[in-house]
C-alpha cells in the first residue's frame, strides 16, 4: 500500500492484520475479497507467510499474483483450513450479509469448503437485524432478474439491479447479475430467509451467510481489535 491511509483503512488494516495472526506456513486458506482482504494479502507477502489459497474473485487473484502469493483452484482442495473474508453486515449471531463487491458466489463456495471461517471487519458493521441499512444482494441469472425482483418485492424488499456505470448492469465474474435489495425493519429469520430466497427459479444464491462464521474480528473506532465469536453473543 502506498501513500496516506485514511482512519477507516487503517481500521480496516488493523482487522486483517489480527486475521493474518491466525495463519501459519503450509496453511490452505479461502482468500476473500474486498477492501478489507486486500490489507490481508499485503501482511501475507509482507510476513512472508508459506501458503497458498483459493480466490473468490478475479481481483483477488490478480492481488495473489502481484504479490507472490500461491493460487489452488477450488479443484486441488478437499478442506482449507481457514477462511477469511470481509462483511457487508453481522448480526449478533454472526450471520452475514456479503456480497458488496459482486463476488458472494464464489465466497460462499469458499467459506464452505473450509474448516474455520473468519470474518474481518469494523465494528460498525454489526446490526441488529440484517438487510435493513445495507441492501442484500442477490445473484441471478440475467433472464430471471425482472421475475426474481417482483417475487421478493411481494415479500416486501425494496431496490433493483446493480448497475456498473449508471446504465448497463454490473456482471459478475459468473457471467450474472446482483439485485441489491433491502428489506425495511430487517430480516427477521435468516436461515429461513435464505431457503425461501434460494427456492425462487433463476437465483444463483442470496448474500446470506448463515451459520458458517466461527468468529469475527471487528476494528473500533480506536484501531483495537474485539474478537466476537459465536458463544460470545
Amino acid at each position: 500500500m502506498t501513500g496516506e491511509v485514511g482512519p477507516s483503512e487503517q481500521r480496516k488494516r488493523a482487522a486483517a492484520l489480527a486475521a493474518c495472526d491466525l495463519i501459519d506456513d503450509g496453511m490452505q486458506l479461502g482468500l476473500g475479497t474486498g477492501s478489507t482482504i486486500a490489507h490481508l494479502l499485503e501482511a501475507i507477502a509482507a510476513r512472508r507467510l508459506q501458503v497458498a489459497g483459493v480466490p473468490t474473485s478475479q481481483a483477488t487473484t490478480a492481488a495473489c499474483r502481484r504479490l507472490g502469493i500461491e493460487l489452488l483452484g477450488p479443484e486441488e482442495v478437499e478442506v482449507l483450513d481457514l477462511a477469511i473474508d470481509g462483511a457487508d453486515e453481522i448480526d449478533p449471531w454472526l450471520n452475514a450479509t456479503k456480497g458488496g463487491g459482486g463476488a458472494l458466489l464464489r465466497e460462499k463456495v469458499v467459506a464452505s469448503m473450509a474448516e474455520r471461517f473468519v470474518l474481518v471487519a469494523t465494528t460498525e458493521k454489526v446490526v441488529d437485524r440484517l438487510a435493513d441499512a445495507f441492501p442484500l444482494p442477490i445473484e441471478v441469472v440475467p433472464f430471471a432478474v425482472t421475475p426474481v425482483q417482483r417475487w421478493l418485492g411481494q415479500r416486501g424488499y425494496e431496490g433493483g439491479l446493480r448497475l456498473a456505470d449508471g446504465e448497463a448492469p454490473f456482471i459478475t465474474d459468473n457471467g450474472n447479475h446482483i439485485l441489491d435489495l433491502r428489506h425495511p425493519g430487517g430480516i427477521e429469520d435468516p436461515a429461513v430467509e435464505e431457503i425461501r430466497i434460494n427456492q425462487l427459479p433463476g437465483v444463483v444464491t442470496p448474500g446470506l451467510f448463515v451459520d458458517m462464521a466461527q468468529l469475527a474480528l471487528l476494528a473500533d473506532a480506536h484501531g483495537n481489535v474485539v474478537e466476537r465469536t459465536v458463544a460470545s453473543r
